[in-house]
Order: C-alpha cells, then structure tokens, then sequence
C-alpha cells in the first residue's frame, strides 16, 4: 500500500510572502520525509483551492489522504470551514478517502520553534531570567483558542521567563503594544516579542508594528519553516493514520 499523501491547508493571503513561508515549510516536509506526497492549498485569496487540489488527488489515482489544517489552535476554520470545504471537495470523489489531522497547537515544538526565533533576534540564554516576552498571536473570537494561547504563555513562563504575556492581533484584547507598555510598567528592562504566528501577513505586520511603537527591544520573526515547525506537521500526519495502522495489524 503506497503513504498516504498530505495535504497542508493553509489560511491563504493577498501578501505574497505568506504563500511563499508556507511553500518554503511543505518543501522542509517532504524532505524531512522522502517518499512522501507533499500538496498544499489555500482556504481563500491563493491557489490552489482546497476543491482543487482535492481534485488533483483523486485525478492522480489517490484513494486515502491526510488534511493537515495550518493553524496553531482549534478556532472557526478548524472547526467550522475546514470540516465543510472538504466535505464539499469530497461529495463528487467517493473514492478518495480524507483524514483531517489535529491543528498543531500546543505543542513542545511550538515552544522551540519561538525560542529559535528569539535566539536568532539576538536573545542569548543568559537573558532568560531578565526578559519579559510578548505571546502575540492572531488572535480569535473564540472563548477555546484564546485560553489555549494564555494557557502556552503560562506554560512557558515556568521554564526562566521573567514574564511571558499573551496578547492579539484582533478579536481579543490585549494588543501587542500594551502587552510591551504593561511589562515596561512592572519595570521589565528587557522585552521581547514572539509572534505566535506561522507566516507573515496583514495580521503579523500589526504585531511588528505594536512591537515598535511600543519600543520593545526584540522582535522575533515568524515561526515559518523552522524545522521544529516541519516536524510537528509530520507528528499530526502520523498521528492521523494511527487508527489505520492499528486495523492492518489486527
């Protein structure tokens, strides 16, 4: 039986760097793992969609595949439009078989890949115990991703931080500038800020810009396809196709 192929759907975006972080990560994918097809699609604004790129496997012959949704928490996409755009993309194509993989937050991986980041801004290890860190993601209306972001910032904080605070980009407050002006106030001399987000974009760039407003005195580049970034992607794949590898052995 051939691996079943992955497909990596991303949230998509006008700015075209966003396509090209997410290309730039499938690639450290499907090298970390030969042999294996790597597909990606786009929810909205980039192609291919979702509708073509499922059709692109079933026209290939595929009969079983892994839906991998980029995204760092379970919000509307992944509960909502993901479910129902690959349902639609399916209805026409019984014989193409689909598993969707877990979102990759919280993860470990997440956590280093954000300290990679840190350290390639210029944070040395010896500062750890002095910073105060900015967890600034997206952000979400949702009551669940919101608790799972404040949830990551508490969890980090207890291996050295200073202080890691959450904050967002929209839909929740508080913004990354007064998440920076609240540390500076409790007399934080050094702080950072670490998108929590995985490709660049109209919302990263808010988050840059409240990092400089505010004066912070490191910000971190997106998480992008930083290799930690590339191996969760494989741990939510293999950790779809578990239920199947437990019936072939049975």
């Amino acid at each position: 039986m051939s691996t079943p192929p992955l497909l990596v759907i991303a949230h998509g975006s006008r700015d075209p760097r966003h396509a090209a972080t997410v290309h730039a990560l499938t690639r450290r994918v499907a090298a970390a793992r030969p042999g294996l097809r790597v597909d990606t699609a786009f929810l909205d604004f980039t192609a291919p969609s979702v509708p073509q790129a499922v059709s692109r496997l079933a026209a290939d012959g595929v009969r079983e595949a892994v839906a991998l949704p980029l995204l760092l928490t379970r919000a509307f996409h992944a509960k909502t439009d993901i479910p129902a755009v690959l349902r639609e993309s399916t209805a026409a194509l019984p014989p193409l078989r689909l598993r969707t993989a877990d979102v990759l937050g919280p993860s470990p991986l997440l956590t280093a890949a954000l300290e990679r980041r840190l350290s390639q801004a210029g944070l040395r290890p010896g500062d750890r115990a002095s910073t105060g860190v900015v967890l600034a993601s997206a952000g979400s209306t949702d009551p669940e991703a919101r608790a799972v972001i404040a949830e990551v910032a508490r969890e980090w904080r207890r291996t050295g931080w200073h202080a890691v605070r959450p904050a967002f980009a929209s839909a929740a407050l508080p913004r990354t500038e007064d998440a920076v002006r609240a540390l500076r106030a409790e007399g934080i001399r050094r702080i950072a800020v670490a998108p929590y987000v995985l490709a660049p974009g109209f919302l990263p760039d808010r988050i840059a810009r409240g990092a400089r407003e505010a004066g912070a005195d490191l910000l971190a580049p997106v998480l992008g396809a930083a290799p930690e970034v590339a191996g969760l992607l494989l741990r939510r794949y293999d950790e779809a196709l578990r239920p199947a590898r437990r019936l072939l052995s049975a």
